[in-house]
């Protein structure tokens, strides 16, 4: 029995050792992906930086090049002005060493066969303006100055050395100057060098302590190239094309370098797993405390639930709950939720009304778990904080980005839509930040929001966010959402996506529906669709309808449904909800029925509160006064019983006064009902 327990610990050990080795392995090689994106995403993020720098300077130096090729057609005649417009050009353009024009051979037979003007900065304020053209210089047989004749626009050339103009290696940026009759009598050039890049780059390209960097030319020519690769190393390299130039910009990171910490940790978990087969011993030989700690354990994921619960609560608590939000306001109706993935996640929706004008965003934080629901509090904070003094949304959404940026130890980023609503006018002025682009039905249609592709929040400190600004007219719905709805996969990995939710949106009722019934029936759509497969990104949806406090409808009894979905708007205490719609569907229903025998119109229905639900029903028909009907004789039988009446009698009955009126030939009934 002995021998049989200590063969039954043997086997546990070995068994032990080698699924420490395989979990080592898995350790490692997930940890290897996990760096080796990481370092993708850093490498990515500051090349997007360098593109847009150096995308800058180049796009100002053709903007140069355009403009000297049109100051030299103004002076195509006068070759003495050309150096005047040549040095001008330099003095106003601070960033660029040299810059010259270049005509064809005999052009000016005067000036010799061979005539560039090159201007050239010496110091910061001093130019050197000479012709440099000459049978040493035939400046025909370099790339610059043919690609002028190939190209009609700007060409950038390989990397060259410049002996005669900037005096270094450069490259440069070739424009054509044409005569009065179109002809091209000239090249412009402007030159970049080299070394400018050089200085710049490590600016923005420091992914690891020994990372290096390249830039290379649409033809793989090397413009800028720090180090020269060691044949038998690897190393990973990450580029980023600039669309301005055709140039693609590398990140060059030796794996030594980036796997460094990795393989350090590999040889200490090494250690640790004979130190790991030795506690195993132990615990095998202290079995019976096991027991005590697995209990514990499990006490411990129970608390780990119970906080995580908690913690789901306080974040839910934070986003508004109350629907309808405002009982006070009829023009707006919002409906909003949040179903995370996991027990919390990083979506966030938010609004609220300040001098007449409604602030509301909905945002979707990269990643999931307690980091991405801090980001979400602290975005949330952010966008109550700045919309309390802040009206531009686009000097909200930088406000709070740059706030964002400074805090983001993570390196996180998170997509927003901000609005703001001007109750008074309809006029929503919006600023979009990567976010999806929200759906929006004007006079019965759904239609897609032109929105600008600004950044998502927490990328670029001082990027420019554009604002942008369309009308909402009463009984428009705008319809918000985040990834999870159009990204929610079913069991067949299929995507939900646009069109599907289009087509939901456009289905018969949706329209009618309210914003809390039309959210409800979009996630009961997101739901059949995944076939129970599990939920993998947090949806958000959010409706804010800009409506009316009155009703306006024709004289057709089919538009009756909307007069439910209205009244269901209106804030007005639960329980007399059912009874006002019974009302008043019977008078506009009757009003619908006879008051326009023989032609359309249309029926008004207007509502206040105070003390009193006031709703007030006018129509332009035929004059009829529904107070002057007899009463109803509801004792007799329905054999006994005269057709028509219980209608008006059913309405004094619900109601505790009915009023009518006929004000400049319109039939004004007046319900009213104490509160």
């Amino acid at each position: 029995m002995k021998n049989k327990k200590q063969h039954t610990g043997l086997w546990i050990i070995i068994v032990a050792a080698v699924a420490l080795e395989a979990i080592s392995c898995v350790m490692y090689f997930t940890s290897r992906a996990a760096i080796k994106h990481e370092a993708e995403q850093r490498a990515k993020t500051e090349l997007r930086k360098a593109e847009l720098e150096i995308e800058t300077h180049t796009i100002e130096m053709e903007t140069a090049a355009k403009a000297l090729a049109l100051l030299a057609e103004k002076y195509v005649d006068c070759p003495d002005s050309i150096y005047k417009v040549t040095d001008l050009a330099v003095r106003t353009l601070q960033n660029h060493t040299s810059m010259a024009v270049a005509y064809v051979p005999d052009y000016f037979p005067k000036e010799g066969r061979y005539f560039e003007i090159c201007s050239s900065r010496i110091t910061k304020d001093s130019v050197y303006t000479r012709q440099i053209g000459s049978a040493n210089h035939d400046y025909t047989q370099l790339e610059w100055w043919q690609n002028g004749f190939v190209h009609d626009s700007c060409w950038w050339c390989e990397p060259y050395m410049d002996d005669s103009g900037s005096e270094a290696p450069v490259v440069s940026c070739s424009y054509p100057v044409r005569d009065k009759d179109g002809k091209i009598v000239a090249v412009v050039c402007v030159d970049m060098t080299l070394d400018y890049l050089k200085k710049k780059l490590p600016e923005y390209l420091q992914v690891y302590k020994n990372s290096y960097y390249s830039i290379k030319s649409s033809k793989g020519g090397d413009i800028v190239r720090v180090i020269d690769t060691i044949p038998g190393r690897k190393y990973n390299v990450f580029n980023e094309e600039i669309d301005a130039t055709g140039w693609h910009i590398e990140i060059i990171i030796p794996e030594t370098e980036m796997f460094a910490d990795l393989n350090r940790i590999g040889k200490i978990i090494g250690l640790l797993m004979l130190l790991g087969l030795g506690v195993l011993i132990f615990i095998i030989w202290h079995a019976g405390r096991n027991s005590k700690r697995l209990l514990e354990s499990t006490a411990q994921n129970e608390r780990m639930e119970s906080e995580l619960q908690i913690a789901n609560t306080i974040q839910m608590a934070m986003l508004p709950k109350v629907f309808p939000p405002f009982m006070d306001r009829l023009d707006l109706n919002l409906y909003g939720i949040v179903d995370p993935a996991k027990e919390i996640g990083g979506d966030l929706y938010d609004f609220y009304v300040r001098h007449n004008k409604l602030f509301f965003c909905i945002g979707d934080v990269s990643g999931k778990g307690v980091p991405a629901a801090l980001v979400m509090a602290m975005t949330r904070s952010l966008f109550r904080s700045i919309t309390s003094h802040e009206e531009d949304p686009a000097e909200i959404v930088r406000k709070m980005n740059r706030a964002i940026v400074d805090q983001n130890t993570q390196n996180m980023f998170l997509t927003l839509f901000l609005g703001v609503l001007d109750c008074e006018t309809g006029e929503l002025g919006y600023c979009n930040a990567g976010h999806n682009a929200p759906v929006v039905m004007v006079n019965g249609e759904w239609l897609m929001v032109n929105v600008v592709p600004n950044l998502p929040l927490g990328i670029e400190p001082e990027f420019v966010f554009k604002a942008q600004q369309m009308p909402l007219h009463h009984g428009d719905t705008l319809f918000l959402y985040t990834d999870g709805l159009t990204e929610a996969e079913n069991k067949h990995h299929a995507l939900y996506g646009e069109e599907r939710m289009m087509k939901e949106l456009e289905r018969e009722g949706m329209k009618g529906l309210s914003p809390r019934h039309m959210v409800e029936r979009m996630q009961a759509s997101v739901e059949a669709f995944r076939e129970g497969a599990e939920q993998s990104d947090d949806l958000t949806m959010l409706v804010v309808r800009y409506q009316t406090p009155a009703l306006i409808m024709r004289n057709d009894i089919e538009q009756i449904p909307t007069l439910a979905e209205w009244i269901e708007g209106l804030g007005i205490p639960e329980e007399l909800n059912m009874p006002i719609n019974l009302a008043l569907e019977e008078i506009v229903s009757n009003v619908m029925l006879y008051a326009y025998p023989h032609s359309s119109g249309r029926v008004i229905v207007e509502f206040s509160k105070g003390d009193k639900l006031i709703f007030t029903i006018t129509d332009s028909g035929i004059p009829f006064d529904p107070t002057k009907q007899k009463e109803a004789n509801i004792t007799l039988s329905a054999e006994e019983r005269q057709i028509g009446g219980l209608g008006i009698h059913l309405v004094r009955q619900i109601m505790d006064e009915v009023i009518y009126e006929r004000i400049e030939d319109k039939n004004v009934l007046t319900l009213i009902k104490e509160i």
